[in-house]
């Protein structure tokens, strides 16, 4: 049972990824429209005054809102689509349809038993519109519950077979019927259990908050130790659009969430500052582990290698560097001393949690959500009063110590960390770099034990996630010369390869190739 749950929230962690790749784009093109329409930079710089520039500087802010402001439709969409086992088409299909019936069956709960409130108070009782639809305020939570339900429901039903007469409605055509009726009792039972849930995710909202530094530590190293079970994006889902992560009145509209609140004031004209309880939870505490711990600690990796293993490794932790400077994405270097030297990992955790904190007690406030290089230029540096010179100057602080951390433990316990393994290996970079993309593709159905022994194939930033049916056929060491960075086992028959942000194109080969070997 326990092995099921996990896999189930793996598998939910990776449907957030769909969302959360256009969110974090869509901030970057307000985080720059919202910096070049400031005042003060415009008069710094009055080219950026032209009409045409401020026209389209307006529209990217009207596109970027429309995103951030129906963000719940999005998430029950993509959630049903990473949910589905097969057929996701339909899955999303029956996401937006349970989606609008849901919020429908709820209006007309409340219209019913006259609790519709006038839009003066709408708020007050936690009512607002939803494409169009007065309804409970639910956010991103409402889109949430949906896409869980309807990802189930598709897997349950999309291959049903019904009688000769009724056929016809059979299969994939069964999933959107069963969704309306199940979304609409949902619907009409909301009303109802909805007052005690937010009342619970209020609490911890403000049980957080109560804990203040503390809480902010808790929250970035914890952030970390959920990084080998692939449950982090949960959490931050948890902080980033729920109660949980705060809670702001801002043009007259009550925002939840740190990073809903964060991308409304870039929004609005009326920001002068950002909010820090908000911020805390966002890049600012990843910058200085990201952009200088991290490559500085790749770095140390390095120098403790055997001399005649470098020119192997150098390739390797470079592109992990890079990835972790520019993106944000460190799941390659972590990977790389993860398994070998947890230790290793407990301290990063720890000063992860560090640079949360420090951050919010400096008062600095960079929002976004990868915590690499263009966050700290688009979000900290040109924005107002962000106070991005303290998070650089922590980050080159926390450079020294993640290298002689690194570089001191790695020698004192004799740590197998790239480049200075016991068992000769022999040299596979050439192998990595000769392979194409088809033959990759076709070296890793090999290492997942065949064609036959695959049944999904699925990633999210940076992992390949693979259920295969017989774990024992699966060989783990050859993946590295695919230029896999770790292994991750996330249950009985499903299996994670690190390969960082070329992942997506790596599955789409492995699609392809599985594809031919059955034509």
């Amino acid at each position: 049972m326990l092995k099921k749950i996990n896999s189930y929230f793996q598998k939910l962690g990776k449907a957030f990824m769909l969302p959360i790749a256009l969110i974090s784009v869509a901030g970057i093109f307000l985080g720059v429209s919202a910096a070049f329409s400031n005042p003060n930079i415009i008069a710094r710089l009055p080219l950026l005054g032209n009409e045409t520039l401020q026209l389209i500087f307006r529209f990217t802010r009207a596109i970027t809102g429309t995103i951030f402001g129906n963000l719940p439709v999005l998430f029950a969409i993509s959630l049903a689509i990473g949910l589905s086992d097969d057929e996701q088409a339909v899955a999303g299909f029956s996401g937006f349809v349970g989606y609008i019936l849901m919020n429908v069956s709820i209006n007309f709960v409340l219209n019913t038993n006259g609790r519709l409130a006038s839009p003066e108070i709408m708020r007050e009782l936690g009512q607002g519109m939803t494409l169009g639809i007065q309804t409970l305020e639910l956010g991103v939570f409402g889109g949430i519950v949906v896409g869980m339900i309807v990802g189930s429901l598709h897997n349950k039903y999309y291959n049903i077979k019904l009688p000769d007469y009724l056929g016809f409605f059979g299969g994939t055509r069964f999933v959107p019927i069963v969704t309306t009726v199940v979304l609409s009792i949902v619907g009409l039972v909301f009303p109802v259990i909805w007052p005690p849930i937010s009342s619970v995710i209020h609490s911890v909202g403000y049980g957080i908050a109560s804990l203040g530094y503390l809480g902010t530590f808790l929250f970035g190293a914890l952030e970390r130790l959920l990084i080998p079970f692939g449950l982090h994006h949960i959490l931050n889902a948890m902080v980033r659009f729920t109660p949980v992560g705060g809670e702001m009145i801002i043009d007259g509209q009550q925002v939840v969430g740190a990073l809903n609140i964060y991308y409304a004031q870039l929004a609005s004209k009326e920001t002068v500052s950002f909010a820090t309880d908000a911020t805390r939870f966002l890049a600012q505490g990843k910058i200085p582990v990201m952009v200088f711990g991290l490559p500085a600690a790749a770095f140390a990796i390095y120098k403790t290698a055997k001399p005649e293993n470098r020119s192997r490794i150098k390739g390797i932790l470079f592109a992990g560097a890079i990835a972790s400077l520019v993106t944000g994405i460190t799941e390659p270097l972590e990977f790389s001393f993860l398994f070998v030297a947890p230790i290793l990992f407990i301290i990063h955790s720890i000063l992860s949690g560090l640079s949360f904190m420090l951050n919010h007690l400096l008062g600095v406030a960079i929002g976004n959500t990868q915590g690499g290089i263009i966050d700290l230029v688009v979000f900290g540096m040109m924005q107002p009063h962000t106070k991005w010179l303290v998070t650089i100057a922590i980050g080159a602080i926390y450079a020294l110590i993640y290298y002689y951390t690194f570089k001191i433990l790695i020698l004192k316990f004799d740590f197998e960390t790239p480049g200075r393994e016991k068992i000769k290996i022999e040299d596979k970079v050439s192998e990595v770099l000769n392979f194409d993309e088809e033959a990759k593709a076709i070296e890793i159905i090999k290492c997942l034990g065949g064609k036959e022994n695959i049944d999904t194939v699925n990633n999210c930033f940076t992992r390949l996630r693979v259920t295969v049916k017989d774990m024992s056929k699966v060989n783990e060491e050859g993946f590295a010369k695919t230029g896999s960075m770790g292994v991750v086992k996330a249950g009985d028959n499903n299996i994670q390869i690190i390969y960082g942000p070329s992942v997506s194109s790596i599955k789409v080969s492995v699609k392809n190739a599985l594809k031919k070997a059955t034509t």
